[in-house]
């Protein structure tokens, strides 16, 4: 008997949307701050700039004036774009610990035997679903450090040997994500470690905002690249949001770069994780929580509490948010991997690609949402694909054998 798949999405306008620009907020994304995240970043031997594609014959099928996408599965060859938020905040709190700039620092100099012989071995801990964690014990790694790794329960096989593999110690728990997040913050605690988690709470909010002010060098990036391009900026920019670190860190650069004319900011979650959703839906604009063992494929956006700086930005900056279904990722995978003529082929994850699922569902099957979004022939689209096949069997499943999840 044939299943019916289910691609019931659901849309919520953002409640709170105040688009004027607030200069407390944004004041750390602002374009010489960022300059300076990014030049840190760009002294590792192998760094460089990830792509930014114009997908022309994509953007002529859905309608729209311009598609562009960034392809993050080429960051650092760690396959997702989580490193550069713990590439600048580990070396930021080493630079801290030894009294001295960033800005003065190198990554070599952080290596040096001056740097190792003043500040002895530390151990950094982190929860993740993979990207985050592997980015940051390649971090600790390369810095000479420990790492603790620790992921919630139903994470793949596939990427917990992969965050071993850059020297971690590591293992898969029995909690959801924000509960082994808790675990690893009573661990820190207990044995004095760093935790290096991109969602703030009260009394942690330094190592999230320096994850964060990492983030968005990828905006800055884009930036540069449309700019060498001589195109326009973007109108609308889809999201992705677990806890909401990488979506806000993005609109924050963005509103503050382009503030004469912000781009639409859309924010994109999993059915089985949609705190966004729920929390814009909130007539008193409260994070709203999402509990239990949040079943998706979008292990990337499996987070049920939101990052208490990134809400603020996304509450204020965000016109709204979209609660979807797995087989909206499974559909974005599919197209990007199956390129229309000449167009690049880019290679998307569950998490990455959910932003082009829903873009594909709505310029095909709901005119009244695109209308409500101002979403037409006019519209300038950007998309981030923030991993790649991260776990290359799931991946194939998807896009070679047809799986589509319920």
């Amino acid at each position: 008997m044939q299943k019916t798949v289910n691609t019931e999405i659901h849309w919520v306008k953002n409640q709170h949307f105040l688009p004027e620009y607030n200069e407390e907020e944004l004041s750390f994304f602002q374009d010489e701050e960022i300059h300076k995240v990014h030049e840190f970043q760009k002294t590792h031997k192998v760094y460089t700039k990830t792509p930014l594609y114009q997908l022309r014959n994509l953007a002529k099928h859905l309608g729209v004036a311009d598609f562009r996408v960034k392809d993050e599965s080429q960051r650092f060859g760690l396959n997702a774009f989580k490193v550069m938020g713990g590439i600048y905040a580990v070396g930021k709190y080493l630079a801290e610990l030894l009294g001295e700039s960033i800005e003065n620092l190198s990554f070599a100099e952080l290596q040096s035997p001056r740097v190792k012989e003043k500040l002895g071995e530390l151990t950094f801990i982190s929860a993740t679903d993979g990207n985050h964690g592997r980015g940051v014990a390649w971090a600790a790694r390369e810095l000479g450090q420990k790492s603790v790794i620790y992921l919630p329960k139903g994470s793949s096989s596939q990427r917990l040997e992969a965050i071993r593999n850059e020297g971690a110690e590591a293992d898969i728990t029995q909690l959801n994500y924000d509960d082994t997040v808790r675990l690893c913050a009573d661990l820190a605690s207990e044995n004095g470690w760093i935790m290096v988690q991109d969602t703030a709470w009260e009394g942690y909010d330094h190592i999230p905002l320096w994850i964060m002010q990492g983030y968005a060098s990828m905006a800055k990036e884009i930036v540069e690249d449309i700019n060498e391009d001589n195109g326009q900026s973007p109108s609308h920019i889809f999201l992705q949001a677990g806890v909401g670190s990488f979506a806000a860190a993005i609109a924050g650069y963005m509103v503050q770069h382009y503030r004469d004319n912000p781009p639409k900011i859309i924010v994109v979650e999993p059915d089985q994780a949609d705190c966004y959703y729920r929390s814009f839906s909130s007539a008193e604009g409260k994070r709203e929580k999402v509990t239990g063992d949040m079943n998706t494929i979008m292990a990337g956006l499996a987070c049920g509490e939101p990052n208490t700086r990134a809400f603020r930005i996304l509450r204020q900056y965000a016109l709204g948010a979209f609660s979807c279904p797995d087989s909206i990722a499974a559909l974005g995978m599919r197209v990007y991997g199956n390129p229309l003529k000449n167009d690049p082929r880019v290679v998307s994850g569950e998490s990455g690609a959910v932003t082009l699922g829903l873009l594909y569902y709505l310029r095909k099957n709901n005119p009244q949402i695109c209308e409500e979004l101002l979403l037409n022939s006019q519209s300038r689209v950007l998309l981030i694909s923030t991993e790649g096949d991260t776990d290359a069997q799931d991946y194939q499943r998807v896009v070679w054998e047809g799986h589509c999840p319920l």
